[in-house]
């Protein structure tokens, strides 16, 4: 006698759970998708999702919602489908980090056809690429004397060490050889360059006699050499990410760039989440302008974390230092299209009107009207929900451990798929049993849309029968993304 994958023999039959094709097509989480798309292609795909659930590689009470999620990335525009951001993150890493401001989203609009990208009007020559970028970054970071625009930050830092160091060690304290997203770190990424990393210090405390001590060593593998020749840089890289708390020590910059002056050396500073200039919101975030001013001779950042910009990333200091990466072969591979270098050159005329920025010094009194007016839209339509108290993150990997204090409306956690499968697509946060919408990151003259986009998604739900959908736990604390 033969039995499904997964079946026992005289069980019922698992396969007769899986949802037919009509009734799959006119689920109402999937209707609106595949009327988009077109019949034929949907077709395709809830056959392949009913041939995968035969097989036993998906439950057949998943169909419906596979099926949506694949119609609802195939239905939208080319690219990727733009998201309301309602999980009080400001920089959210899966959704693109920073969003455009609408003067850099203009730039992008004009950048995108012919553009004097290397090409100098006034007399018909060869300009200098990005020209008007550097003086922007200039103006707003006038303790830098040259800068350069590359692809990312990792590439930033990459490049620095690259041109300085290829060849040769970079001193770096051992509890700073951090990991950034994907798994990627910071050691492997250095050394993919020909510098070679020399740990100094402890992984909870690192002393300013740790960078003295293997400066006069010089090469510290017993040959002999001046550290001048054996040692080309010193590193500090911020841990952006994370924070060691407790028997710690490390060394200021200002401390370091006078160890690096004396040796003859040059001190990068890899400050990670961009912010240019100090911030009282943000304690322990180091900026460009400080860390340079402390006598960094190179600051690498990234342009869209806490700046607000297009993914880029930022090299600032020493004009002599500048030109040599400038200068080096890699540069080149590494450079930035004309689109980064509008969206970006747009962003640094105006930084506070960036979303990042706007979003981040929201204030909890401008959130809990905004929560209010949601709540009241939503219980009007028989939407049971409730206001609560929800501190947002700035994220990125920036400023771990400070607060946004908010609000958010606290829905029954079953609302979160739907939200997403939406259209337009919601991302809430999921915590302790339910679906939290915070406005912090939704521009304001889209509230009424959000409300919208809930409304409906309540409805698919009702519609389906997500379990809970009426309910929503009662609070617990104040939690944090």
């Amino acid at each position: 006698m033969r039995t499904t994958p997964g079946a026992a023999a005289g069980s019922p039959d698992p396969r007769r759970g899986i949802p037919p094709v009509d009734a799959l097509l006119t689920d109402p989480s999937v209707s609106h998708h595949a009327s988009r798309l077109g019949r034929p292609r949907a077709l395709e795909v809830v056959r392949e999702v009913q041939r995968q659930a035969r097989q036993g590689a998906l439950p057949a009470a998943e169909v419906v919602t596979v099926v949506a999620t694949r119609l609802a990335g195939l239905a939208g525009s080319p690219g990727p489908r733009p998201v309301l951001n309602a999980t009080g993150v400001v920089v959210h890493t899966n959704l693109g980090r920073a969003p455009l401001s609408e003067a850099a989203r203009a730039a992008l609009a004009d950048a995108s056809g012919y553009a004097d990208v290397e090409l100098d009007l006034a007399t018909g020559r060869r300009g200098r690429r990005g020209g008007s970028v550097v003086d922007a970054l200039l103006r707003a970071v006038p303790e830098a004397e040259d800068a350069l625009v590359v692809n990312n930050g990792a590439a930033g830092l990459l490049l620095a060490t690259t041109a300085l160091a290829a060849g040769r060690q970079v001193l770096v304290s051992r509890g700073e050889l951090v990991e950034i997203g994907d798994g990627f770190r910071l050691p492997d990424l250095i050394e993919s360059g020909g510098a070679r990393l020399r740990e100094v210090g402890t992984t909870n405390r690192t002393h300013l006699a740790d960078y003295e001590h293997a400066l006069a060593q010089g090469s510290g593998d017993g040959t002999t050499g001046t550290a001048r020749s054996s040692i080309a840089a010193l590193l500090k890289v911020h841990p952006s990410n994370f924070r060691v708390a407790g028997f710690t020590a490390s060394v200021p910059v200002a401390d370091l760039a006078m160890v690096a002056h004396r040796a003859g050396l040059p001190l990068v500073v890899d400050t990670g989440s961009g912010l240019l200039e100090s911030d009282p919101m943000l304690t322990g975030e180091p900026d460009a302008r400080t860390t340079l001013r402390d006598g960094a001779g190179l600051v690498t950042a990234s342009a869209d974390k806490l700046l607000g910009g297009p993914q880029a990333g930022l090299i600032l200091g020493d004009v002599d230092l500048v030109a040599r990466l400038r200068r080096h072969p890699m540069a080149r591979a590494l450079r930035v299209d004309k689109l980064t270098l509008a969206a970006l050159e747009a962003t640094l005329r105006d930084p506070a009107a960036a979303p990042v920025t706007v979003a981040r010094r929201a204030s909890a009194h401008e959130l809990r009207a905004r929560a209010d007016a949601l709540h009241r839209a939503l219980v009007d339509h028989g939407l049971p929900c409730e206001v609560v108290e929800h501190d947002g993150r700035v994220g990125g990997g920036g400023a771990p451990e400070v607060p946004l204090p908010g609000w958010a409306i606290a829905l029954p956690e079953g609302l979160a798929a739907p939200l997403r499968l939406g259209d337009p697509a919601v991302l809430a946060r999921v915590h302790d049993g339910r679906c939290l919408v915070d406005p912090r990151c939704v521009p304001p003259a889209q509230d009424d849309v959000l409300a919208g986009a809930v409304l409906a998604a309540a409805g698919r739900a009702g519609d389906v029968g997500v379990k809970d959908a009426g309910h929503v736990p009662p609070t617990g604390g104040h939690p944090a993304p």
